[in-house]
């Protein structure tokens, strides 16, 4: 207990001193989130690197007390598979994280290096092997305990990325999590998994001093994909040797929020029909802000449904089989009510969105063909407003990133942007991707009298927007630069 103590101590440190360097790396060197996309919550370019601060506070309190203590020495080598597994697979991980942040990784990527590591873990003992029946005994995985364990932990690492929307949110929830993995640890006597969380969370807390609302740094795919990684496979571990009714169970509650909007973001684009990996704007955070609650508000909501949710795990490591189930139906009441109270339980509307997404879509996919047989600005240009037309904007800029870039490309947009302008009717942002460094932007504005953009159009666009990225790459000069597009000059 005294090692975990000291090893919480150093991490917090090491955080709180850590983060702020970073952050001024990250402005150095340009590594900003710009907040160009129409889902982005913050104003202002933010430092997106400080998961190297969380990834460094966490192992560098540990590998100094493998130097100077020997019982923790003694510890590591009794558990060296356990040990392994958690130092080569978080690195594994937060260097993935790390790539994608700097430049960008797509889905395939992504999953190939997230399966293999959570494979590396199964070889190393990392098991899911009963789950729990609050009714009898728990049910033997046998051959199935591979796959589960491995989706277990994939899915809990891209949970936690999905979940990082609001300054503070991921980093309260994996606190909240990995408290209660500590509790749990504590109570079963298991002193690596305590020294491991502990560090963890003492990670946490020195980063969020920086990232809560108003953040002057985010922790990135680097930190969010991390956590993730370190909450499933400490959590596999802690409750591995369980032989209660609740095995299994137990970090599945605790971990409530973040699984529970995962599942309602794979369900919602799938009945709509739209891309499973296509980021919206209808996560449970987006919804309370939607609510009318204020950005710090929604983050402290969540946090107490995180609270109660760790609360309800540890209770269930000393319920019996009728406590267990009564306490899961009072969960799943009090999820069902707080879901519908954010408008989850509408499904009569899917039907319709997507017949209205695919037609969209379908519109707009003979636009992106030609977009990636064009060579020049000559023939850009002119499906870049034909585009727009389809999605029924009546005015479309393209700049460079950065504040007010330098305009690239524009039509109906006046030389200069007044309040009339501004106010006419939605105007929206969208990333243009490019190599790195030469993202550039897309402004549409609307005048048919709608007060906001609705997602299938965000989404058409966010996909126009990748055809268009692949254009200019395509024939732009070398350098790949914004000022490399040679700008629109309407004929005469």
């Amino acid at each position: 207990m005294k090692t975990a103590a000291v090893a919480f101590v150093l991490s917090l440190l090491c955080g709180t001193i850590l983060t702020p360097l970073v952050r001024r790396l990250a402005h150095r060197y340009g590594a900003l989130d710009h907040a160009h996309s129409s889902r982005k919550i913050h104003g202002k370019p933010i430092p997106r690197l400080g998961g190297i601060a969380i990834v460094a506070a966490f192992y560098a309190p540990l590998v100094g007390l493998l130097l100077f203590q020997t019982e923790v020495g003694h510890l590591f080598v009794a558990e060296r598979r356990h040990v392994i597994g958690l130092f080569v697979g978080g690195l594994a991980i937060a260097l993935l994280g790390l790539y994608d942040d700097l430049r960008g990784a797509n889905a395939l990527k992504k999953f190939a290096i997230q399966f293999a590591v959570a494979g590396f873990l199964y070889a190393l003992d990392f098991r899911i092997e009963a789950i729990a029946n609050p009714f009898g005994e728990p049910v033997a995985l046998g051959w199935v305990s591979l796959p589960f364990t491995v989706l277990w932990i994939v899915g809990v690492i891209n949970a936690m990325n999905l979940i990082d929307g609001l300054d503070g949110l991921a980093g309260g929830v994996a606190l909240v999590a990995v408290v209660t993995t500590f509790l749990v640890s504590l109570q079963r006597a298991h002193p690596l998994m305590m020294l491991f969380s502990s560090a963890l969370a003492g990670a946490i807390v020195g980063f969020l001093f920086y990232n809560f609302n108003p953040a002057s740094i985010f922790m990135g795919d680097t930190g969010s994909m991390f956590l993730g990684f370190a909450l499933s496979a400490t959590a596999i571990q802690t409750n591995q040797k369980a032989t209660t009714t609740v095995a299994v169970l137990i970090p599945a509650i605790a971990l409530g929020l973040p699984i529970m909007d995962t599942l309602l973001a794979i369900a919602r684009r799938a009945l709509r029909g739209r891309p499973l990996f296509q980021a919206d704007k209808e996560h449970i955070h987006h919804r309370l802000l939607a609510a009318g609650l204020s950005h710090r508000q929604a983050v402290l909501v969540l946090y107490g449904l995180c609270v109660l949710l760790g609360a309800a795990a540890l209770i269930l490591t000393y319920a019996s089989g009728g406590q267990s189930t009564l306490l899961l139906i009072v969960l799943a009441v009090i999820a069902f009510v707080f879901l519908r109270s954010l408008g989850y339980m509408r499904f009569v509307s899917f039907a319709g969105d997507r017949k209205r997404n695919r037609a969209l879509r379908a519109a707009l996919r003979p636009i992106g063909r030609r977009l990636r047989l064009a060579r020049s600005a000559d023939d850009v240009w002119p499906i870049v407003i034909e585009a727009s037309g389809v999605v029924g904007a009546v005015a479309v800029r393209l700049r460079s990133a950065g504040g007010n870039g330098e305009t690239i490309f524009s039509q109906g947009f006046p030389e200069q942007d007044g309040p009339d302008v501004e106010t006419a009717g939605p105007h929206v942002r969208f990333v243009v991707p490019g190599s790195k460094g030469s993202d550039r932007v897309l402004e549409l504005r609307w005048s048919d009298g709608r007060t906001e953009v609705d997602r299938d159009t965000e989404i058409a666009i966010d996909v126009f927007c990748e055809h268009l990225g692949d254009s200019l790459e395509a024939w732009a000069v070398p350098s790949m630069t914004s000022a490399a597009v040679p700008a629109f000059k309407p004929r005469a």
